[in-house]
């Protein structure tokens, strides 16, 4: 068997003494993995650093196995654009990780995310635009793979506007006005997630990431027995030296 298609780089481990097992986000077939061959060695290291676009075929004698990719150069390299962003390379590493954790070899839900991926990572370089977009970008994860987060109506009152909090517990939105004796235990929920046109402070996006986040460990990773990838909470740990 054997297709071809373009990816965007996720991770890799290394097999044997130069082979690499790469993790890609394929546009057209979700999450996939396959053998490079000297994908390992000093002279393509820098082609497979996540984040990075790529043309790819994939060849093997069954699907379900573990196949061969033959990879052309990278067509986009980012993560060495963002040398001098270290929030913005934490954000690659954090969004690499969490689709490789999340998503489920030849799991084709993926690729509805493909093109939102590329349009947060090509963002990275405007520091007053990706920090609200990775928070959406997450958000719509968590839509993508059937976890999504109900924030068009209160879950009290049923009223649509007003909206200030989320549940922890049924990730429903509510207004703060309805849930007073709780509304501690209960996540803010930051206005530029149901506003498209509304503007994001540092605390906002720390509020975003704390919803989000809780979610997404919660739903994608904690349920089959995964720890939210370490780049996702360091990505935290300097949103709120930010702030």
């Amino acid at each position: 068997m054997q297709w071809r298609d373009e990816g965007l780089i996720l991770g890799g481990r290394k097999f044997g003494e130069s082979g690499l097992i790469l993790d890609v986000l394929t546009r057209t077939r979700g999450r996939r993995s396959g053998l490079v061959y000297g994908g390992a060695s000093r002279r393509k290291r820098g082609q497979f650093e996540p984040g990075n676009s790529v043309e790819l075929s994939w060849s093997g004698r069954l699907e379900e196995q573990l196949g061969r990719f033959d990879v052309a150069e990278a067509t986009k390299q980012r993560a060495s654009r963002l040398l001098d962003l270290p929030d913005a390379l934490a954000a690659v590493a954090a969004t690499c990780a969490i689709l490789r954790g999340a998503l489920n070899e030849g799991d084709e839900a993926g690729s509805a995310l493909y093109d939102a991926t590329l349009l947060l990572l090509d963002s990275l370089e405007e520091d007053d635009v990706w920090p609200a977009l990775y928070v959406r970008w997450e958000l719509g994860l968590l839509s993508a793979l059937g976890f999504g987060l109900d924030l068009e109506a209160c879950a009290i009152s049923g009223w649509n506007d007003g909206l200030t909090h989320v549940s922890p517990r049924t990730g429903r939105a509510v207004r703060g006005s309805e849930a007073e004796d709780y509304v501690d235990r209960l996540f803010t929920l930051p206005s530029f997630l149901i506003d498209p046109a509304g503007e994001a402070s540092q605390r906002d996006i720390v509020a975003g990431l704390e919803l989000t986040g809780f979610f997404v460990e919660r739903r994608l990773f904690h349920a089959v027995n995964k720890d939210l990838p370490e780049s996702r909470r360091r990505l935290m740990t300097r949103f709120l030296r930010r702030g």
